[in-house]
């Protein structure tokens, strides 16, 4: 039998208890879920599948939909515990960098990033005595109208660390990596408020660019198709019926110009 949103919530709420050593609270609000607790820094807020938007007043959430609970619910678990308490922590100096195949990439991400899994075009890992810890997903090169005929601009896709891991210094060590070999004049990244409204890359050069609007989504069993328009979404409606619209509350986009 599949669990209710108020079951999940409760078995989110046990969960974290139990890997963080803490007493959460659940509070039931205006069709939502908060779990909440001063002993760890952000509150967390859960949706219903009914529910289309985002609570917009916190500044120190993580914002949950029903469905991305039901279908990733142990990377979910993960993901907040990192971002409450130290994880096994590996120095990017003892790690090694290198190439990986677009196959290693795209079953790490499936493995331990919440996100779809994108191919990319270049792809770099960080191994640790030979097991692969970290992995960085970079697009191809792109001009820029506003820029000499040699400058190219790569957006960084996907960045993970292997669930349970906090890699020190692995990002830089993966874009130091990718610049010396491809000469970016800039990287490109989003940042998914969903999870941090102030993106911690400013600590590595980035710069804040823009905030983007919410993405629509259209949820249909375990997929989530975006869509851009009314025209979009009534195919969408058609081609899946019994899905349901969602929001979430868009990205930092982000920009590291390279030296």
């Amino acid at each position: 039998m599949t669990p209710s949103f108020k079951d999940l919530a409760i078995r989110l709420k046990i969960g974290l208890e139990r890997q963080l050593e803490v007493q959460l609270t659940l509070i039931e609000l205006d069709g939502f879920i908060q779990i909440t607790t001063t002993e760890i820094t952000k509150n967390i807020f859960i949706y219903p599948n009914e529910r289309f938007f985002r609570y917009q007043i916190s500044e120190s959430g993580i914002h949950i939909d029903e469905d991305q609970l039901t279908q990733k619910f142990d990377l979910i678990v993960q993901r907040i515990v990192a971002k409450s308490k130290n994880n096994r922590r590996i120095y990017a100096r003892k790690t090694v960098v290198a190439r990986i195949d677009k196959k290693v990439s795209q079953r790490f991400l499936v493995e331990h990033h919440l996100q779809t899994a994108l191919p990319g075009k270049y792809r770099y890992g960080l191994y640790e005595q030979g097991e692969l810890v970290s992995i960085a997903v970079f697009s191809g090169g792109r001009r820029m109208n506003d820029k000499n005929e040699e400058y190219r601009s790569f957006e960084l896709l996907r960045f993970c660390n292997k669930s349970g891991y906090n890699v020190i210094g692995g990002l830089s060590k993966l874009i130091t990596a990718f610049a010396k070999d491809f000469h970016p004049g800039d990287i490109m990244t989003y940042t998914d408020r969903d999870w941090s409204q102030h993106s911690s890359l400013e600590k590595i050069g980035f710069t804040t660019k823009e905030i983007t609007s919410p993405i629509n989504f259209w949820v249909a069993g375990r997929h989530r198709y975006t869509y851009r328009s009314e025209e979009e979404l009534q195919a969408l409606m058609e081609r899946a019926p019994t899905g349901f619209p969602k929001e979430n509350m868009g990205s930092i986009k982000m920009i590291l110009y390279i030296k």
